[in-house]
């Protein structure tokens, strides 16, 4: 028997790699922004675009933001240059890209 495809269609899905480990999110708040409270697959309300356009911005205090969500939220006064999350005084962390797991 010979199958001839005609058509096909594929699907893909991609997400941000933030670092946290695969677990139940049962409120399901853990893979959002924590200032615009949009998933880091989707893009801040600055962007028309999720993806490299919208990049995430990691602190040395472990949150996770979309990096012009941050910028805007560190421009204001009243953010005294800290985390919104924890007022730990904000400082870039740095992303080490490509690392292998640990086996």
């Amino acid at each position: 028997m010979k199958v001839k495809v005609k058509s096909w269609h594929a699907v893909a899905h991609w997400r941000w790699d933030t670092g946290a480990p695969e677990q139940d999110d049962p409120d399901g708040e853990g893979d959002v922004c924590g200032i615009c409270r949009v998933p880091y697959e989707g893009c801040c309300p600055s962007c028309k675009m999720p993806g490299d356009d919208c990049p995430l911005i990691w602190g040395e205090c472990t949150h996770v933001f979309h990096m012009h969500c941050l910028l805007k939220w560190i421009g204001t006064p009243a953010s005294k240059q800290q985390c919104p999350m924890d007022r730990r005084t904000w400082v870039t962390a740095e992303r080490k890209v490509g690392g292998a797991a640990p086996s």
